[in-house]
């Protein structure tokens, strides 16, 4: 599998974006005291080494610099404040240094926000964190529901995709389309439950049913996945649904195309696929694969003229988590310009039930009640090798379904904001 990795980073490591003036508030609706510390803090806590991090990982961080530089381009000497800094840590997929990272952010760095944070249960963690020193916190990569359910609070916000949205366009489509009977194949932490659960009631509610489903162990640290797949078959399913990501995705579909599948008349349909994933395994691995892709490089001119960009700074395409983390850190930076101050509670007033168009949210608002930012995603199918013009040139776009289509109503939420 490629890697495309900036040196690993120990314990904290910070990467500074700096004016050449020194720090300080500036501009018309900042003067020195609204902008705590005289600086604005950013910070990313991903995988940076492991089955997370091509898919997020360290071109994640680059976006988000890439964001703080187009700010300070934007606004120049009207800008909230000339000093503005993004700090990094490697969470490594397990929650419990998620939680301390947050928090070492948050006190010790004194980090206005904390961005991406792939794997659910470390997602979760963070958000904890944020309610507990009451800093803002945009999940990007994590999928749970729970962050703007059960779990939601007033400093987290979940900016890109969730379960629902993943099942709600997939499950349901490829249920429509004929493939009534499934098998489900997750990981056993709380995304793979979500998306069990997710897929489930969308292939249910779409006509079908699901005739098995088995869990794997998460991380999976030997990448082998015999005893789920070649258990399938027996079940009579239509379709095999893997609710893996990165790495273990990538090592899943080697194996099912291994054992040939396919060819006993089980299909695959993935439940989360990134841009990377086909990367990595090659389009013909994956080819005629339908999915739900929160944004595509290569949707358009205005996306990708954002790639091109993207593509200067990391040598490669972005996925949806690279380019949700520039627009996350962008709407956060425009939120405290617009606020005057960084101080969390006036910059989620300004926020809450903010209505946003840019090249990743298509008719994008971020809902008050429940803090689910919700966008234009997409029906997408992967193309065979012969289809593919350049370079990561993976997907036909099938159709688009509506930000007020795609995520779970707010009349359906759990959420109680505090």
């Amino acid at each position: 599998m490629r890697r495309n990795l900036i040196p690993a980073i120990s314990t904290l490591a910070a990467v500074s974006l700096l004016a050449a003036c020194g720090g300080g508030a500036g501009g018309p609706s900042g003067g020195s005291g609204k902008i705590s510390d005289d600086k604005i803090v950013l910070g990313v806590i991903n995988d940076q080494t492991g089955i997370y991090s091509e898919l997020s990982g360290p071109n994640a961080v680059k976006a988000v610099q890439m964001a703080v530089d187009d700010f300070k381009a934007k606004h120049g000497d009207d800008a909230v404040s000339k000093d503005i800094e993004v700090v990094v840590a490697d969470h490594q997929n397990k929650p419990e240094v998620a939680n301390t990272k947050a928090q070492e952010m948050y006190d010790r760095q004194k980090a206005d926000i904390i961005l991406d944070v792939p794997t659910s249960s470390a997602a979760l963690a963070v958000a904890g964190q944020a309610l507990a020193k009451k800093k803002l916190y945009f999940n990007i990569t994590a999928a749970t529901t729970a962050l703007t359910g059960d779990k939601c609070n007033k400093y987290t916000f979940h900016y890109a995709y969730d379960t629902y949205m993943l099942a709600n366009g997939t499950g349901t489509a490829v249920t429509e389309a004929g493939a009534k009977n499934w098998y489900l194949v997750y990981p056993d932490y709380a995304f793979g439950q979500d998306m069990e659960k997710s897929f489930s009631k969308a292939v249910a509610t779409a006509g079908g049913k699901v005739v098995g489903k088995k869990s794997s162990e998460f991380p999976n640290t030997s990448g082998d996945f015999s005893s789920q797949l070649l258990q399938a078959p027996a079940a009579k399913p239509d379709v095999l649904g893997t609710m893996h990501a990165g790495g273990e995705l990538v090592n899943l579909v080697k194996q099912y195309n291994q054992f040939k599948l396919k060819d006993k008349g089980v299909s695959l349909s993935v439940g989360l696929m990134f841009i990377t994933d086909i990367h990595s395994l090659g389009p013909d691995a994956l080819a005629g694969t339908k999915f739900t892709d929160a944004w595509y490089w290569n949707f358009d001119q205005q996306n990708r003229e954002w790639a091109d960009k993207f593509k200067e700074k990391t040598g490669s395409r972005p996925s949806y988590a690279h380019a949700g983390n520039y627009s996350a850190a962008m709407n956060y930076l425009e939120a405290v310009q617009a606020a005057g101050t960084d101080a969390s509670d006036d910059v989620v007033k300004n926020l809450e039930g903010k209505e946003i168009n840019d090249f990743f949210l298509r008719n994008g608002k971020i809902r008050a009640e429940d803090h689910r930012v919700i966008h234009d995603v997409y029906l997408a199918e992967v193309k065979p090798k012969n289809e593919v013009k350049e370079d990561y040139d993976y997907e036909k776009i099938l159709t688009t379904i509506p930000a007020d289509k795609a995520f779970k109503p707010v009349s359906e939420s759990t959420c109680k904001m505090g």
